[in-house]
């Protein structure tokens, strides 16, 4: 009987494959090993007769290659011998192509090739373990201690599991989170496009040395700008990241690129960033208006995200490496030489292994048409910051003192200081543009003084001879005899006073007494004050009496021979008579 009739249908088919026996055959020990859905074969037709094969993965091609040749006419036999499959595989392939309607004109397109390789290889899944059905009941309590405010360590959910009862291994739990919740697993990403050409830079800090500054050993660190189409980079030496440095370091990637990009991307660095958010940051005033006079729209990454940012990102390792490392230069100017050279000539000349561009060339030809023109001028970056306004009317910015007008006393100022301006702001309202004065100094503008003070608070001579000529003639001439010394500052007072008299006494009086003072030459201010008090005191009393009286002149109406003084006589001993 043949020995396809004693057979099954699938071992008639492997069978008849088989082909006769031959001697040795049946007692030849299996080659095929399968593991856990896996199908695996040989690798190789010259491997020794009898040898254990060497097992790999069944690929795609290799299922092709096995259909090709059942099609073919070859058995499994022969399939062995060639190393490509052996005959229990080749008979499983065989048993699938049939079923799937393989005839051996068929063609061979991938529908087909997969759901052979399907049915072959696919293997039910392993039911859940004990251990595994116990840990999904659990499943809500170890989210919530893996991933609650105050996330537990995975050593510390096994020892709260094992005080309830539940005895599981370390290793099974591990595998349970990682599975069934990505507990630490790393997510899927996607690869973002690069914007238009000419459209973005992204920067950022890295550390990349010490110098040494007048004796002593400082941080080097290095601003990193890249373009993010061309990979076109630039490297600036700086030792402080102030933005004062930050808008520096800029200014000179522009010139060094010929260009602006239309968007910035930096981190949250403090020198751009005053309060960092992934949708509504705030940035730092004298940032902002740099970007402003260059044409930038700022872009910040969010925090702990460097995926935002990776065209710079990943470029900071290469630049401390190839760049700085083993180099040694004794200035920053020098530092800062190198660094444009070799941005421009290593950097920007070798061939970049994501784009397989040279980044210079890259930049040359299809980047740069697209860049706003570079700065000709160096931007002044200002200083803002809040100060209070004083009873005295003044701020204190830089260790100088600026006015503003009485009813901001008390308010807290925005102030804008740059190199030649201090500038004062009520919220969106400018109050006054003063010109920046040296530490010790001050600025004031008298309009800010209530009316009558601005004279006082200044000292002006000229103004308070001004007030007392509206007074009168000789008030306007006492005035300024009185002010004419070499120190005119001593006798403000004595001014000040003589205006105040003329507000107590009324302007005619005050006049015809300075009148008669200017005459004798005496410029007593307090001399005038009594007699003023004694004129006074003899009216009241006239009025009280009903009679008229002469008011007494003082001393300047009497007779000017009473001033004259006789000469003395001389005894013989000297004696006066």
């Amino acid at each position: 009987m043949p020995i396809a009739s004693l057979m099954g249908p699938a071992t008639a088919i492997f069978a008849t494959l088989m082909g006769p026996p031959r001697r040795g055959d049946d007692e030849a020990p299996s080659t095929t090993t399968e593991s856990k859905g896996t199908v695996l074969f040989d690798g190789g037709a010259g491997r020794r007769r009898g040898a254990p094969m060497s097992f790999r993965e069944l690929s795609m091609i290799d299922v092709k290659e096995v259909l090709r040749r059942l099609q073919a006419g070859q058995s499994a036999r022969q399939l062995a011998r060639d190393g490509v499959v052996d005959r229990k595989t080749a008979a499983r392939y065989l048993v699938a192509a049939r079923a799937c309607g393989l005839a051996s004109d068929t063609p061979l397109d991938e529908g087909l090739i997969a759901e052979v390789a399907q049915r072959v290889q696919a293997r039910p899944e392993p039911s859940a373990s004990e251990a595994w059905a116990v840990l999904e009941v659990q499943r809500p309590r170890i989210e919530h201690w893996l991933r609650g405010d105050r996330p537990l360590r995975l050593v510390r959910v096994q020892e709260l599991l094992a005080r309830e009862g539940i005895d599981v291994s370390y290793t099974t739990l591990r595998r349970f989170v990682h599975k069934e919740l990505s507990w630490r697993e790393r997510p899927a990403t996607v690869r973002v496009d690069d914007p238009p050409a000419g459209d973005e830079a992204q920067i950022d800090f890295g550390h990349v040395g010490h110098l040494l500054v007048d004796g002593a050993r400082k941080k080097l660190w290095a601003l990193v700008v890249t373009l993010s189409v061309s990979r076109y980079m630039f490297v600036w030496p700086l030792l402080q990241q102030t933005t004062e440095a930050l808008c520096e370091g800029l200014d000179a990637a522009w010139r060094f690129f010929d260009g602006i990009p239309k968007r910035l991307v930096p981190d949250n660095m403090s020198s751009a960033v005053v309060h960092a958010s992934a949708t509504d940051p705030t940035l730092q005033r004298g940032f902002l208006e740099y970007a402003q006079a260059r044409g930038l729209y700022i872009d910040p990454a969010r925090v702990r995200r460097p995926q935002d940012k990776p065209r710079v990102e990943n470029q900071i390792a290469y630049v401390r490496e190839r760049c700085f490392d083993g180099e040694s230069f004794e200035s920053l100017h020098a530092w800062r030489e190198h660094a444009v050279r070799w941005s421009r000539d290593v950097a920007g000349a070798r061939v970049h292994g994501t784009t397989r561009l040279v980044p210079r060339d890259a930049y040359e030809h299809h980047e740069k048409p697209h860049m706003q023109p570079a700065p000709t001028t160096p931007f002044d970056v200002p200083v803002w910051s809040q100060h209070k306004v004083h009873p005295d009317h003044h701020v204190q910015v830089a260790r100088a003192l600026y006015s503003a007008p009485t009813k901001y006393i008390g308010h807290q100022l925005d102030v804008r200081v740059d190199r030649s301006s201090v500038r004062l702001y009520r919220g969106s309202e400018l109050i006054k543009i003063h010109p920046r004065v040296a530490p010790g100094k001050r600025s004031t503008d008298p309009s800010h003084y209530p009316v009558g003070k601005a004279d006082y608070a200044l000292r002006s001579v000229d103004a308070i001879r001004r007030r007392a000529r509206d007074r009168g003639q000789h008030v306007g001439d006492f005035a300024d005899k009185l002010l004419a010394g070499p120190l005119p500052w001593t006798k403000m007072r004595q001014a000040y006073g003589l205006v105040r008299l003329c507000d107590r006494y009324g302007d005619e009086r005050v006049d015809a007494l300075c009148a008669r003072a200017i005459a004798f030459g005496v410029l007593d201010v307090p001399r005038i004050d009594r007699m003023l008090k004694a004129a006074m005191r003899v009216e009241s009393e006239a009025a009280t009496e009903g009679r008229v009286v002469q008011l007494p002149l003082g001393r300047f109406a009497r007779d000017p021979a009473s001033f004259v003084t006789r000469p003395r006589s001389r005894r013989g001993d000297g004696g006066a008579q």
